[in-house]
């Protein structure tokens, strides 16, 4: 039988996908502080869990590279901490420098393709007490990083991305405070909407400037769903969809934001903040596609964009997730139609489960969702697919309870143990290449 790579065209690339502050350890190597390490110790996440030692990746990194060999992937992908290369947001940490360097030459050496991304959530704390990403200053600050990254480790990377989940670091963090900060206010999640773009076509800019290698952003979709096509769910979709998922994707592709979402966010944005679209929507050589679940939606809800979530009678994943495969089909269908012709990727998906070590559930969520993907492929540029995650890790608010890993890690150990959907990719993509 032939493996899953006899879905895709021979230049596909098959990837798994983890975070720096979800696996290397911060207590380590001179970082710093991150607006994570400081929602934990406020009681932001569960049982007060952090990401102080996490998988200790950062002493135990050469192994997990050899897992990714061991399956037969092709690439990693990975993100730079922030708060390790910069603890303060000024001044550069010489350890954290020469982890990366090491951890680089590591991929490379193995023949994987090594994506980086510039931010995966861990701001300095410092920038943080500024004001993280509610001001414009940190915004400008991203954008020297990124052009840092671009500068120091451009050459050693298959390309660059500069936010991952934008709506993450913005929404759900000021607005619907489940991740660090944990602001609940709406003025301060419409400035940080604008500010993560700004971020972002701020750092484009810098790192074009230092590397020739592709440079995108990843965005996450959660395509909403309704019951009817009544007039009352028809706006509530429009409004759920403007903020949901297409403010960071017109910004970037269209240099708009959607006016279904404009028109009550408009009078909260910066001052001024028409001029900034034109860096914002600075030309990009990719995206990235995040997808997990979708959301059943009715008209109603308190705030903006006023709707709640209606269950539905589907499978669901140990998130309590919707799984929903034609979702991803949606979410690449909506890029697509934002940037024809724009190479993507799906930069992650994958599942939570309460199984430990046999994970057939895992396996049939995988199975289920490349098939969309190769049917998408037939007909867009889709270049490749990343696994989340190689590693059980912390799982941000929900601490150490929800595993979406490969890899079962015992977290009193730190023993790395293959789970049978790490076996399944081994199979396929190992068969695939004899």
């Amino acid at each position: 039988m032939p493996g899953i790579r006899s879905q895709f065209s021979k230049d596909f690339i098959f990837g798994a996908a983890t975070a720096a502050y979800q696996i290397e350890g911060s207590k380590f190597g001179g970082c710093g502080e991150s607006i994570w390490d400081h929602f934990a110790k406020n009681g932001g996440t569960e049982n007060g869990d952090d990401g102080s030692l996490a998988c200790d990746h950062f002493h135990r990194f050469e192994e997990d590279l050899d897992l990714l060999v061991d399956a037969g992937f092709d690439a990693y992908r990975f993100s730079f901490s922030w708060s390790r290369l910069f603890p303060d947001g000024k001044n550069l940490n010489i350890e954290g420098l020469d982890f990366y360097k090491q951890l680089l030459d590591a991929i490379n050496s193995r023949g994987l393709r090594p994506f980086g991304t510039a931010y995966h959530w861990d701001m300095p704390q410092a920038l943080g007490q500024l004001g993280g990403w509610t001001v414009r200053e940190n915004a400008e600050r991203f954008g020297d990083y990124m052009g840092f990254i671009a500068r120091t480790f451009g050459d050693g990377l298959e390309n660059l991305v500069s936010i991952n989940e934008p709506w993450c670091v913005a929404w759900l963090s000021h607005y619907l405070g489940e991740h660090a900060p944990g602001l609940k206010d709406l003025n301060s999640a419409a400035s940080a909407n604008h500010f993560v773009c700004l971020g972002h076509g701020l750092g484009v800019q810098a790192a074009r400037a230092e590397t020739a290698k592709p440079i995108g952003i990843v965005l996450n979709f959660t395509p909403g769903r309704v019951e009817n096509r009544s007039d009352s769910n028809i706006s509530a979709l429009e409004r759920y969809e403007a903020v949901t998922n297409t403010w960071y994707l017109s910004a970037v592709t269209k240099g708009k934001y959607p006016h279904a979402a404009l028109s009550e966010l408009e009078p909260l944005l910066p001052r001024n903040w028409q001029r900034d679209m034109e860096i914002i929507r600075d030309p990009i050589d990719f995206i990235g596609i995040n997808y997990y679940t979708t959301q059943m939606l009715r008209p109603g809800g308190q705030g903006f964009p006023h709707v709640e979530t209606v269950d539905r009678n589907l499978p669901k994943t140990d998130m309590g997730w919707d799984i929903e495969p034609k979702g991803l089909t949606d979410a690449i269908n909506l890029v697509s139609q934002y940037a024809p012709d724009m190479p993507l990727y799906i930069t992650e998906n994958g599942m939570a489960s309460e199984k430990s070590i046999s994970d057939p559930d895992r396996i049939k969520y995988y199975q289920d969702h490349l098939d969309v993907v190769a049917k998408a492929a037939q007909t867009l540029p889709i270049k490749g697919y990343f696994a989340w995650s190689l590693l059980d890790n912390f799982e941000w608010a929900f601490g150490y309870k929800k595993r979406f890993g490969l890899v079962y890690v015992d977290y009193e150990t730190q023993q790395r143990t293959k789970k049978d959907s790490f076996k399944w990719w081994q199979s396929e993509l190992v068969r695939s290449l004899a």
